[in-house]
């Protein structure tokens, strides 16, 4: 057995259980970057994805609607990219 493969394997688990926010939208949102974007990501882009993973539910659904920004760049930028993602 690749313990690199089953390293990464454990490693989208546990990011998948951390997307899951306990409102559907969100969890679409942010599963479809994991799915779609997470792979190819730098690890600049991965650590930005991180850190908007421990923003609060509420913050994330007003970001994603567009009626906050946030205040971070990065996030903003990524907020923006995921919210363009085709489903």
């Amino acid at each position: 057995m690749n313990t690199i493969a089953t390293s990464d394997d454990a490693e989208l688990r546990r990011l998948r259980w951390r997307c899951r926010r306990g409102m559907r939208e969100l969890d679409q949102l942010l599963s479809r970057w994991l799915d779609q974007c997470w792979a190819a990501a730098s690890e600049a882009e991965r650590g930005v994805f991180l850190r908007l993973l421990d923003c609060e539910d509420d913050k994330l659904w007003h970001w994603f609607l567009g009626h906050e920004t946030p205040p971070d760049a990065a996030i903003d930028s990524l907020v923006q990219r995921i919210r363009i993602l085709p489903p």
